[in-house]
């Protein structure tokens, strides 16, 4: 990536309120070392980990406050799981249908939970982003060897990802963090092991007599 242009586009913005109070803060990182693009880099870095550490903490909220449901919802999903497995083996098909109908309800409500719990880890992004339009809009970067330049969200979401996987390093060296994975063990351990139509094969069936000594 090569050097810094700036295309003005004769856009006037407003900013917000919000933004207003926390800009002071925020572009205090993008004026550390008087090197324009290192600074960028700097400052973009530090605002993704924010990013990162709010989506955290408001998914870790967000699975406290629903803890009850999530369980709730996963014991279904094994048990009934393992019911249907257990009619298909006994050879009861009506069985089957019934209880293979409630574990697909049960997964389906699983499966929009996990989207929610994700949109909860996600949604500073845009907040992030939206102040960087305000900062960085008339911002371009010119990439080596070629007359292309890219904006600031070309560099956001490297950054963001690396400032995800460096959080991700340290996170449960955090007291708080650390109770929650500590929840969330005792969750799982909970739950009873979930069995699956492979369960059926005979082959399965024939390495568990062997090492049972059949």
């Amino acid at each position: 990536m090569g050097h810094i242009q700036k295309h003005p586009r004769g856009l006037i913005m407003q900013v917000h309120p919000v933004y207003a109070v926390f800009d002071p803060y925020l572009i205090w990182f993008y004026r550390i070392t008087d090197y324009p693009f290192v600074d960028f880099l700097i400052g973009t870095f530090v605002l993704s980990m924010i990013a990162v550490v709010i989506g955290e903490f408001t998914i870790s909220l967000a699975f406290l406050a629903n803890r009850k449901f999530i369980e709730k919802t996963t014991d279904e999903v094994v048990r009934y799981q393992n019911i249907s497995v257990d009619a298909i083996e006994a050879g009861n098909k009506p069985a089957y249908k019934a209880a293979n109908k409630v574990a697909n309800e049960a997964f389906g409500r699983s499966f929009f939970m996990q989207i929610a719990l994700s949109t909860a880890f996600l949604w500073p992004i845009p907040f992030a982003l939206a102040w960087m339009s305000y900062r960085f809009a008339d911002l371009e970067f010119g990439l080596l060897f070629t007359d292309h330049t890219v904006g600031y969200p070309f560099v956001f979401f490297p950054l963001y990802v690396g400032a995800y996987l460096l959080f991700k390093r340290v996170k449960y060296k955090i007291p708080y963090f650390r109770r929650i994975r500590r929840i969330l063990d005792s969750s799982a351990n909970r739950h009873r092991e979930m069995r699956s139509f492979a369960d059926l094969l005979p082959s399965k069936k024939k390495k568990t007599d062997i090492a049972s000594g059949k």
